[in-house]
């Protein structure tokens, strides 16, 4: 993935909170998907507005207490998962 592409939630995907963490299901695919705390918050993000992967880490980087190496890497790695799962499109594909 381009570091510098901007990611949103797909309209084909329900999104629930439970117990601080997030259900999501891709109502198309069948898909369903569990995120913990930091997933979650991403998800949250990424619901409300398109972000590249620098400006994800920047909105949630005072919240979880990580070095900003090992959130990129995470992030990254999240996003990518999110988007072959089709939970997530790039902004030009929206």
């Amino acid at each position: 993935m381009d570091k510098n592409a901007k990611v949103e939630t797909s309209d084909d995907v329900v999104s629930r909170s439970v117990g601080g963490e997030a259900v999501l299901l891709n109502l198309s695919s069948g898909t369903y998907f569990g995120l913990n705390e930091v997933g979650s918050a991403i998800w949250e993000l990424l619901d409300k507005q398109s972000l590249n992967l620098a400006g994800i880490c920047d909105q949630i980087e005072e919240e979880f207490d990580v070095t900003r190496d090992q959130l990129e890497s995470d992030v990254a790695a999240l996003v990518e998962k999110l988007l072959e799962n089709d939970l997530l499109i790039t902004s030009s594909d929206a």
